[in-house]
């Protein structure tokens, strides 16, 4: 295996390539060191969110009340120098109360649009499944195309432009299960999980330290430099051989006899994002199995819907994801 990783190393880029990718590695490190000085004992969640930005991908969190997915998506932006606008989504929100909408001007004798909290950069989509069908529909079109239709005209989102919504698991009443459409735009689902007693410890002495409740937040980047980022993961080479095993793991998702439908190829496209971030991340400009390896729960679980059947002996998107990467064979690159 190592002999493979380092012939995929042979087969990067060019010196120029590679101090590209440095800098993205020492930013995107140092935007994660930062956030952690006030998210305490995430760092896996940390990374993934920071493989979202840079993959200007959108992310479900999905968890309990008070463990920190505010702070989060706050702290991030903050962090990244990013515009961000947080939406409570409640049963009476409306699709204008997030797309925003044209108003009268009388003063100019026009129609000018007024915007909503759509356009901004890091979007808190708050409990997104307490809002109606519709409202979380209008969210489709900017997660996807990073643009949003008001009265027929088209308007392009600042760019970068992610989404980070939250749902709580255990309070369904009232609620609108997020339809697969939806889903599938998101590019990962994940939970930040309760603290230990150490790191619940820590959280209680840096608030004692910090004497208020608000935390300083450092600002690491801008989103110009963000965009810049983005666009520099072109310059990761992907080996045909991890483009063979990303499509074998996606496949298998839609062969399994417990499933009514996989992932689809928007799953396979995320996974290729995604593992050019994460190698990145680690100063790479070249992508190896472990990187897939890494984030493939996140990105494929949430795609896979289950018969009842299947549900009913406790069979989650988790348990099908993790036995075919179990048993997908790991590609060796050879030297080119």
């Amino acid at each position: 295996m190592a002999a493979g990783y380092g012939a995929q190393a042979a087969i990067g880029g060019d010196s120029r390539t590679r101090d590209l990718i440095a800098t993205v590695s020492a930013i995107s490190n140092g935007l994660m060191n930062e956030v952690a000085k006030v998210i305490i004992g995430k760092n896996e969640n940390l990374r993934r969110v920071t493989i979202g930005v840079l993959s200007n991908g959108n992310m479900l969190l999905e968890d309990f009340p008070g463990l920190a997915k505010t702070l989060l998506a706050n702290t991030f932006a903050r962090a990244l120098g990013c515009k961000f606008k947080r939406v409570q989504f409640t049963p009476d929100l409306l699709p204008s109360d997030i797309t925003g909408t044209y108003m009268y001007d009388q003063r100019a004798g026009e129609f000018k649009l007024r915007p909503g909290p759509l356009f901004s950069n890091i979007l808190l989509a708050d409990e997104i499944n307490r809002a109606p069908p519709k409202t979380q529909a209008a969210l489709l079109e900017a997660m996807e195309e990073k643009q949003v239709t008001i009265e027929g005209i088209t308007h392009k989102l600042p760019a970068p432009f992610v989404v980070l919504a939250t749902q709580n698991p255990i309070e369904q009443e009232g609620t609108y299960p997020l339809p697969e459409a939806q889903m599938d735009r998101f590019l990962m689902k994940m939970s930040m999980g309760y603290p230990d007693r150490a790191e619940e410890k820590a959280i209680l002495a840096r608030r004692k330290l910090r004497g208020k409740d608000d935390h300083d937040v450092a600002q690491i980047t801008s989103p110009k430099k963000v965009v810049a980022m983005q666009k520099a993961l072109e310059t990761v080479h992907v080996d045909p051989a991890i483009l063979s095993y990303i499509v074998e793991v996606v496949q298998r998702t839609r062969e399994d006899h417990r499933i009514i439908c996989g992932s689809s190829p928007r799953g396979s496209q995320n996974l290729f994002k995604s593992s050019r971030a994460s190698a990145a991340i680690d100063g790479r400009d070249y992508v190896i199995p472990d990187d897939i390896k890494g984030i493939a729960l996140q990105i494929i679980s949430h795609r896979i819907v289950l018969k009842p059947e299947a549900k009913i002996r406790g069979i989650t998107g988790m348990h099908i994801t993790r036995k075919i990467l179990s048993e997908v064979p790991v590609p060796v690159i050879q030297p080119a």
